[in-house]
């Protein structure tokens, strides 16, 4: 609850921000653009993991409304997901790697520093829905938990393993990034690196019901270019 609260706030305080009396021409610009993703997953209790690399990209609206000021929003398709690690031993034989694709869905401030080469910085909630998975597990990871299950079948063995449909098909967090726009003659190119903080679980939390994880939660590092044109 805490969580959502805070989403809550810093999506009221950014409309806020957009209350303020107009006191330059405003600017819109509409674009496209994509970048690579380093994600996993904070779990508490936790699991090990490496980072899963995969890709962004989508479509931009950015309108400036003050000097220095303004609103970005982003449609964009995402991979986000992790890489189980095993100890050495097992580490031949078992493997585990989780892929969801989701919509995100950014909004945020957009503020600005600078004429033709600018410093920017954006911050704000994000909200995305899950469209899709692709899931690998090795057949001896598949053997050994069936068979710890069926030695203990009310032990909370393989909850991570546990299908798309026991999982939150809503996520929400806070995202905020940098980086450097450059204003050209044919366009205007922002490059930029996020970092994504999810507040909401993708599995049920122990928090509100008698589940096994605490914290399920999505952590993603992203690079990205976007193109954009003035149209207004």
């Amino acid at each position: 609850m805490k969580r959502f609260s805070l989403f809550l706030i810093c999506t009221v305080l950014g409309g806020m921000l957009f209350a303020q009396k107009q006191t330059f021409p405003t600017e819109l610009y509409i674009g496209a653009g994509g970048g690579g993703v380093a994600a996993n997953m904070s779990f508490v209790p936790s699991i090990p993991q490496k980072i899963i690399y995969s890709y962004q990209g989508g479509i931009a609206a950015k309108y400036v409304t003050e000097k220095h000021l303004g609103l970005l929003t982003e449609v964009n398709l995402t991979r986000k997901g992790w890489h189980e690690e095993f100890d050495a031993e097992q580490e031949e034989e078992f493997a585990y790697e989780r892929a969801l694709t989701y919509i995100d869905v950014p909004f945020m401030t957009h503020v600005y520093f600078g004429n033709k080469t600018r410093f920017v910085f954006n911050a704000g909630p994000q909200i995305s829905l899950l469209i899709g998975e692709n899931a690998q597990m090795s057949q001896a990871l598949s053997d050994d938990v069936e068979a710890r299950k069926a030695a203990a079948p009310d032990a909370p063995i393989g909850v991570q393993y546990a299908p798309r449909s026991e999982m939150k098909h809503v996520d929400y967090g806070l995202i905020g990034g940098m980086g450097l726009e450059l204003r050209t003659a044919i366009g205007v190119f922002d490059l930029e690196g996020r970092y994504y903080f999810g507040l909401g679980d993708i599995f049920t939390s122990r928090r509100s019901d008698k589940a096994y994880f605490t914290r399920s939660a999505h952590r993603v590092i992203m690079a990205k270019l976007t193109y954009y044109i003035q149209v207004k």
